[in-house]
């Protein structure tokens, strides 16, 4: 019996590498959310390696690679669709809240805010300078309050009167909240001053001049805290909707889009296999020092042969990886033809 199709939808940031399998209808078949811990290479084969467990190479209809590692998870998958971050988000929270009008997304280094009309994105903005808008703001703050990130959420909703924190900046957030506790204002209040402390940074960083307008949708790994939910519909006045797949909704949207591209395209996929999970992949890179621009170009080497190049500027090097591949191709068609 032959089985359904799925497609692979892979979201590498800094922060978490998530991969997602939807079927024909758009469900979530899979997710799986790991910590990138600086090493996005080695993620990508734990995760495929994972998936292959279950599944074979015949079962997958099409791969899409989204997130800041993008292009190095399409190298290493064999990517059909590569598309940034915002795109991911949008598809995924379109497909899954229809009509939705505003996307929050938080996650733990960076943060956006996506305004949709139509389906279509109108505008959006991006914080990936400072920590306070991010989770890793609350994660700093729950461990100098010695409580796990999991209660943080819980607390805050107990809270009577949410004092009042600085959270433009993590370090004057923190001495803030010590002053706080030594005036003697409750946990619980302290934990919910936080939250709306982060929502404040958000909107006046990210969403100052902007209208957002219901449906609101809310991502990301912070979207998990109930307080920072509480927070938002206080600060809004409008339900926030919160995904059953919030953790990993950018590689949600590049399985959608994987769909759609190889479905445009004919049915055939470029999906390398999970075998590559157990390949030698090795990625180098260099300062080109040809011109001012001192461009940090990026190789990959999978088993000692190079696979791809980009980083450059000018194209040079990935130009003369395309024409050395050119050649041998060429190459390769005169031998033939000579036999």
């Amino acid at each position: 019996m032959v089985k359904d199709l799925l497609y692979l939808g892979v979201d590498v940031g800094s922060v978490s590498t998530n991969l997602v399998l939807i079927d024909k209808w758009g469900d979530v078949k899979e997710a799986l959310y790991l910590r990138t811990q600086g090493r996005p290479l080695e993620t990508i084969q734990r995760g495929l390696a994972k998936l292959a467990e279950r599944y074979d190479d015949h079962q997958i209809g099409g791969v899409g690679t989204t997130g800041s590692a993008r292009t190095l998870a399409s190298v290493v998958l064999g990517a059909d669709v590569v598309k940034n971050e915002i795109t991911a988000h949008a598809v995924a929270a379109s497909r899954l809240v229809p009509g939705v009008r505003t996307i929050l997304e938080i996650g733990g280094q960076d943060s956006k805010l996506i305004l949709l009309k139509d389906g279509v994105v109108s505008d959006f903005s991006m914080n990936t300078v400072c920590a306070a808008g991010t989770g890793s703001f609350l994660d700093q703050q729950a461990a100098r309050l010695q409580i796990s990130i999991e209660e943080f959420g819980e607390l805050a909703v107990k809270a009577n009167h949410a004092v009042r924190i600085a959270g433009r900046c993590s370090v004057f957030a923190e001495s803030d909240m010590i002053h706080k506790q030594q005036m003697g204002h409750s946990l619980e209040d302290i934990v919910a001053g936080l939250c709306e402390a982060l929502v404040r940074n958000f909107l006046n960083n990210l969403g100052k001049g902007k209208k957002l307008e219901a449906p609101i949708v809310f991502q990301g790994g912070v979207a998990a805290n109930v307080g920072m939910r509480q927070a938002f519909e206080k600060a809004l006045g409008h339900e926030i909707f919160i995904p059953e797949h919030h953790k990993v909704m950018g590689a949600v949207g590049s399985a959608l889009l994987a769909q759609e591209t190889v479905n445009r395209a004919g049915g055939l996929t470029q999906f390398k296999g999970f075998s590559m999970s157990e390949e030698k992949i090795a990625a180098n890179s260099w300062e080109c020092g040809d011109c001012p621009n001192l461009c940090e170009v990026i190789e990959i080497q999978e088993a000692g042969q190079l696979l791809a190049r980009w980083g450059d500027r000018c194209g040079k090097w990935e130009n003369a990886l395309a024409v050395a591949r050119s050649e041998a191709a060429s190459e390769a068609q005169l031998q033939t033809a000579g036999q």
